[in-house]
């Protein structure tokens, strides 16, 4: 669906436009925020036996409202207000929207997320994975964990060692940075683009809406563990030793592994996001 942004006598919807991809981002990312399959290599089970056959129903896609905001009267027209530039076409819109993204941010690492292509429609994907709870890295890949993976052995017991909780706090400060409120005034104004984007996957407006909250649902429906993580080892690779914690979505346990100050963090972003879109 096709329509034009309305006009404001504000010049803040030039610096708003670049909150777009962050917001899906964090919607999103929020929360992949490393260069890396959908577990660590260590996490990724490997059965050893055949598995029996299962068969996968089709999900339930989501719908859901996102009020729409209330523009404020216009402002009479100045000489040093500009009047912002129309919304481009979906397939012309990486530059419009790169540009005012490095605008909201001069962090490196988020500058080298926005550098790919197809923006918008990677965002839609992106999206409409975790709101799954997968991990697309493929489709949206962000910054690799620093360091390696790390455990340690206590009587016979494998636990995930804390210290690998600061491999993440690069992309979580950088992620956390990002201002909500603004993220969702540029969610609404750039809204045509976003449901041509999803539109292409076969989902309509209420279903984009839905795909998004739930996404944001996804990430606030990870648990807080604040004591020790037990792991087991099966041959090579390391499995959480809870099975409610293995049950978790891999989203979830991503988060997980961030450790319990990164993952309280990013909801703190995701609940400000959420709480922005549907207040308008």
């Amino acid at each position: 669906m096709n329509r034009e942004p309305k006009k404001t006598g504000s010049n803040n919807l030039v610096f708003i436009a670049g909150t777009l991809i962050a917001a899906i981002i964090i919607v999103a990312v929020l929360f992949k925020a490393q260069n890396q399959p959908e577990y660590d290599p260590e996490l990724i089970a490997i059965p050893d036996e055949p598995v029996a056959e299962v068969v996968i129903q089709a999900p339930v896609v989501p719908e859901a409202v996102i009020p729409e905001a209330v523009e404020p009267e216009p402002e009479p027209p100045t000489s040093s207000v500009s009047t912002p530039p129309p919304l481009p076409k979906l397939d012309n819109s990486d530059d419009f929207i790169r540009e005012r993204l490095l605008l909201i941010s001069n962090k490196p690492e988020f500058a080298k997320w926005v550098k790919t292509d197809d923006l918008l429609r990677r965002t839609a994907s992106y999206a409409d994975g975790l709101s799954n709870g997968v991990l697309l890295s493929k489709i949206f890949p962000l910054s690799a964990p620093e360091g390696k993976f790390a455990t340690h052995s206590s009587d016979g017991t494998i636990w995930l060692n804390a210290g690998n909780y600061e491999r993440y706090d690069r992309t979580i400060n950088t992620l956390t940075s990002l201002p909500m409120d603004s993220m969702a005034k540029m969610f609404h104004f750039t809204r045509p683009l976003l449901e041509n984007a999803f539109s292409e996957m076969g989902y309509n407006p209420r279903q984009m809406d839905g795909i998004i909250l739930q996404a944001i649902d996804v990430i606030l429906a990870t648990p807080i563990v604040a004591e020790p993580i037990r792991l087991t080892r099966d041959s090579v690779v390391y499995k959480f030793a809870d099975p409610a914690l293995e049950s978790l979505l891999p989203l979830q346990k991503q988060l997980l592994r961030t450790g319990p100050e990164n993952t309280k963090r990013i909801q703190q972003q995701a609940k400000a996001l959420r709480e922005a879109l549907l207040n308008p």
